[in-house]
């Protein structure tokens, strides 16, 4: 069970409660006046950032009525070295940018040439899966709906960490990679299958999605500073990454700067689609403008039409559900449900359009309030998951001030008592690790007997080598994960990586007469992201 808000959490929590406002009358000055409204926001931020002080930068903007109220960066872009963060920092947003993605093929449905129900061998006629049967049923639409059936991140380590793969390898993998559960019965977040609604995209319309989304949707909003996949991205004008990497956990231990540049720890060149976008407060703004006018520019012509825009925020599947706000928990959701590109829930008492995005050292998160005309967005350049938690449901109420729903919660207070409870429980877990491997049990076998070059269908090769008196591992495909393995519990080992960065894993050996054939993986860490995705390799010894 996870011991802290992860990733997947903070992409997709409901916005929940909210915290404390300054004062209830101010709140609903910044209903009626949108120069009050920012400077609430404005300050609710700054209340944020005193309650996390390691929080290096952030940035955040505000869109109301078709214009950007607010466009403010706060912090340094690096902790150890000199540069304010403003309005223009470039942020990585991550899964931010699958609406983007969607709305790429939204323009396409609109010009006839893609329909959102049509099988994607319409569009691909090599795709297939590891279910076959579903090959000719997959629909566009359910590309983006994460529906299909594959596993919570199934697939991610094609791409995270940093891999050396192309878009047509991971296209490639995509048949072996397993699919856990029904077809179009539950939610599973999925990055693999935006990277193939980008090849959709791209089939469609003769251009690389990257082409298609700058040409047709960055030039026309006039968002000059965005970058749909970060490779060659200054530094300089970024907000560089920043997390905690121990001891004893990855998430724990002082917060320190993880890497030079954005795409060092961060580029999904390759699985843009999916999650590649540099953008800042200004730029984002315009998007979100967009959004809230339903496809239509300032300038009277249209992005995308007003039904497609109906149609991204119409909900393909169920995300969870509940019994509705507590007492502790005012604005809980009944329903939270993922549309295309979007999630669409009911926050005190309204439709609320959200999307999250988690990257190494960074996270971010965009907030519309259709009914009202107003969005709002947050970038970091930090792993602090309860910061972005007290942003989401904070700002969400300062916009809406005092409803039926009931008085303000103090959402900054919640977020850090859940915080300290989840620290507790993670370092309680590392304790229970280092124990175990202490009480051990030894391998049955010389350890160089485990040595070998070890395939999974989907990943590729795992190699172990001995050397001296230790095992040597290296994943094939994924430059960081490599380091020493070492004996944990019987056939148990686990790794070291000397890339503190990233999340070391066990590897379970199984035995056939008293040879090893096949092994099993999982992250040692119970706080580790959902996109190390271990567990779902099923490697074979083959050399």
């Amino acid at each position: 069970m996870s011991v802290r808000l992860s990733r997947r959490s903070a992409l997709f929590a409901t916005a929940g409660a909210a915290a404390a406002l300054p004062s209830i009358s101010w709140a609903q000055d910044a209903a009626n006046d949108d120069a009050a409204l920012a400077e609430a926001v404005d300050a609710y931020v700054r209340k944020c950032l005193e309650a996390w002080p390691d929080q290096p930068a952030l940035s955040v903007a505000v869109v109301k009525d078709g214009q950007a109220i607010l466009t403010r960066g706060y912090g340094v872009k690096a902790m150890d070295r000199p540069g304010a963060a403003d309005e223009r920092t470039l942020f990585a947003v991550a899964s931010n940018t699958k609406a983007v993605t969607c709305a790429a093929l939204a323009i396409l449905v609109d010009e006839g040439k893609v329909k959102w129900d049509a099988p994607v061998r319409d569009y691909l006629p090599g795709f297939s899966l590891s279910k076959p049967g579903l090959n000719d049923m997959v629909t566009v639409r359910d590309l983006v709906s994460h529906r299909i059936g594959f596993g919570l991140g199934a697939g991610d380590l094609l791409f995270w960490p940093n891999s050396d793969r192309t878009r047509a390898e991971i296209m490639a993998a995509i048949p072996h990679v397993p699919i856990e559960d029904q077809f179009r019965t539950r939610y599973h977040y999925c990055n693999l299958m935006f990277v193939a609604a980008g090849e959709v995209v791209a089939a469609a319309s003769g251009l690389p999605w990257e082409a298609f989304v700058q040409t047709r949707i960055l030039d026309r909003l006039g968002m000059a500073d965005t970058l749909p996949v970060m490779r060659g991205a200054d530094p300089a004008r970024c907000a560089l990454p920043h997390g905690r990497v121990g001891p004893p956990l990855r998430y724990q231990g002082a917060m320190t700067r993880i890497a030079d540049s954005v795409q060092e720890v961060w580029d999904w060149s390759a699985a843009g689609a999916a999650g590649g976008f540099l953008t800042n407060a200004v730029d984002w703004s315009k998007w979100m403008a967009v959004q809230l006018a339903n496809g239509a520019l300032p300038d009277g012509t249209r992005l995308f039409s007003e039904a497609q825009s109906r149609e991204m925020w119409r909900p393909n599947v169920i995300v969870s559900n509940s019994g509705g706000p507590t007492p502790d928990m005012p604005g809980r959701a009944v329903t939270a449900t993922y549309a295309t590109g979007w999630q669409v829930m009911d926050y005190r008492g309204e439709r609320l359009i959200t999307h999250g995005g988690g990257s190494p050292g960074g996270i971010s998160g965009t907030v519309l309030l259709p009914g009202r005309k107003v969005g709002f967005s947050y970038f970091t350049n930090a792993e602090e998951s309860f910061l972005l938690r007290a942003l989401r449901s904070g700002i969400a109420d300062v916009i809406m001030g005092p409803t039926r729903m009931g008085p303000a919660f103090d959402w900054i207070a919640d977020s850090k008592r859940l915080e300290t409870e989840g620290n507790a429980r993670s370092l309680a877990a590392a304790a229970e690790i280092d124990a175990k491997q202490a009480a051990g049990a030894k391998p049955s076998l010389p350890q160089s007997a485990y040595a070998g070059t070890w395939r999974d269908p989907w990943y590729g090769d795992v190699r172990i080598t001995a050397r001296d008196v230790q095992l040597w591992l290296e994943f094939t495909r994924s430059p960081a994960l490599k380091g020493p393995l070492e004996p944990y519990d019987g056939e148990t080992f686990r790794t070291r990586f000397p890339d503190k960065r990233e999340e070391d894993v066990f590897v379970t050996f199984e035995l056939e007469n008293g040879h090893p054939v096949r092994a099993t993986m999982k992250a040692v860490s119970p706080d580790a992201d959902f996109s190390y995705d271990f567990h779902d390799l099923k490697l074979t010894r083959v050399g």
